[in-house]
């Protein structure tokens, strides 16, 4: 693979690196197609917030956008881009109750009491 291959990888994954657009695919993946306005609702997101990420999903061709009127619809491009971010969460999800079970052991050692110094 070239070069150019791996930048444009780099482009698509970056749209994982924001947390807002990370809740975006979640929404356009639950909800279908929506609007700007029902993604602002939905985000309590300003409108021109969310649509600088959305051009950034729009320019990896993440999302796709139609105009009908006034109105901007988006939605997922792929269906096969969930599978990223369901298989991301899953390795999060590890490292989390990996996480938690060392502090767990932490904790419980330091809730023994100490052994009493023999006098």
């Amino acid at each position: 693979m070239d070069k150019e291959f791996y930048r444009r990888h780099a482009q698509m994954c970056g749209v994982f690196a924001h947390p807002l657009r990370l809740e975006l695919l979640q929404l356009l993946h639950e909800r279908g197609e929506c609007t700007v306005g029902d993604l602002a609702e939905a985000t309590g997101v300003r409108m021109a917030n969310l649509s600088q990420h959305l051009a950034v999903m729009r320019s990896t061709n993440m999302v796709l956008s139609r105009k009908e009127g006034l109105s901007v619809y988006y939605r997922l491009a792929d269906p096969r881009i969930m599978q990223a971010f369901d298989l991301i969460t899953e390795v999060l999800l590890s490292h989390l109750a990996r996480e938690k079970e060392l502090h767990e052991e932490f904790a419980g050692h330091l809730q023994e009491p100490a052994p009493e110094e023999a006098e």
